[in-house]
């Protein structure tokens, strides 16, 4: 019980940094704040839980609850850039090494019975891919961009590095491309990347690898860590079916998972 109301502490302080008011919108008669809607499906992350069981839990613990039906229009309705501030909310701003790579969350699929019948012999769904930056020396995430549809590691570089102030960017050899390489330099980022076999054309590329360091870029492995840390403590799948959803489903793990390395 006290580590819920520890929870519930830290949102309402997250919100209050954000000026965030009370309810969400201003339409129509509201019966639970906003707090309690974002309490809820961190909740939801923590426990593994579903919508009715988060609503059925809160239930017996006698919490004030949004049912799950609400919980579900309240997770469409909650824009991406709160979700976004939450998280920056949750890292801090003060970013210097950073390690950028992605990962994969399952969709739930049809039973292997119903997948029989119509004759399919592979899943219905693919999995959710997403990419993030994290923060070495504190072991934050600090920034996500999520796809529904698989697409190669580099197209989401330049999202992610928007509005950041990084010192040092490590990646792995997914992330070799000479437009990563140009846009750092620009941004005076120093960039650790191992290079694929046989290339070693491109300008910026040669400038990168001056300052290559083995030592450095083996710290990559933390953002590895980082995934599989989220993954057994929250879940490696998601249950969403619309893409506002299953992103704000990964902004939460990702969030709980700064909550759990915050002191207070």
């Amino acid at each position: 019980m006290k580590k819920l109301t520890k929870l519930a502490r830290k949102i309402k302080r997250l919100l209050r940094q954000l000026n965030q008011r009370e309810y969400l919108h201003h339409f129509g008669p509201k019966k639970y704040k906003f707090y309690q809607h974002v309490f809820a499906l961190l909740l939801m992350q923590v426990g593994k839980f579903s919508l009715r069981r988060v609503c059925n839990f809160l239930i017996l613990l006698e919490i004030e609850a949004p049912t799950y039906s609400a919980l579900c229009k309240s997770r469409k309705k909650i824009p991406i850039s709160l979700w976004k501030f939450l998280l920056n909310q949750t890292a801090n701003f003060k970013h210097f090494s950073v390690a950028v790579d992605s990962t994969g969350f399952s969709r739930t699929n049809p039973s292997f019975h119903y997948v029989k019948r119509i004759n399919c012999e592979k899943p219905i769904k693919s999995y959710t891919k997403t990419s993030a930056l994290f923060e070495i020396n504190k072991k934050k995430f600090i920034a996500l961009k999520t796809r529904v549809k698989p697409r190669h590691d580099i197209k989401d570089v330049s999202y992610l590095l928007k509005n950041k102030k990084i010192n040092l960017l490590i990646g792995d050899s997914a992330y070799d491309a000479e437009s990563l390489f140009e846009k750092c330099f620009d941004k005076n980022i120093k960039v650790i990347v191992k290079v694929k076999k046989n290339v070693k054309r491109g300008f910026y590329r040669r400038k990168m690898l001056k300052d290559y360091s083995d030592e450095i870029y083996h710290q990559r492995s933390l953002i590895e860590s980082g995934w599989s840390s989220v993954k057994r403590k929250y879940g490696g799948s998601v249950s969403g079916k619309s893409f506002r959803s299953i992103n704000a489903e990964i902004y939460g793990k990702a969030i709980c998972h700064n909550l759990n390395l915050t002191a207070n």
